[in-house]
């Protein structure tokens, strides 16, 4: 690779940046009996809107038995310590 190349690939990566990390928190429920949990959830890139993320969050809840009710909201790596204490056990667990 010529040293031009180099310098340029470097270059878009310094542009480029880090990736921007997304979450979503949701309401979940499982039957027989009847229980609800509020959680947050890690996402990647790719799934940074509603339409996206909701097959993806329902995958996970449902390999433990949990049904996806809602999608509260998609936000950034700046709400996770506003939501932490609401979230408790179910914080970043799926």
């Amino acid at each position: 690779m010529s040293p031009r190349i180099a310098l340029l690939s470097c270059l878009a990566l310094l542009v480029a940046g880090p990736a921007q990390a997304c979450y979503a928190d949701y309401r979940a429920k499982m039957d027989n009996p009847l229980r609800l949990h509020y959680g947050v959830i890690d996402l990647p890139d790719t799934a940074c809107t509603t339409e996206a993320a909701r097959p993806l969050i329902a995958t996970r809840l449902a390999a433990s038995g949990w049904e996806l009710l809602q999608i509260v909201s998609i936000f950034g790596s700046d709400g996770l310590a506003a939501r932490r204490s609401d979230a408790g056990s179910y914080f970043l667990r799926f």
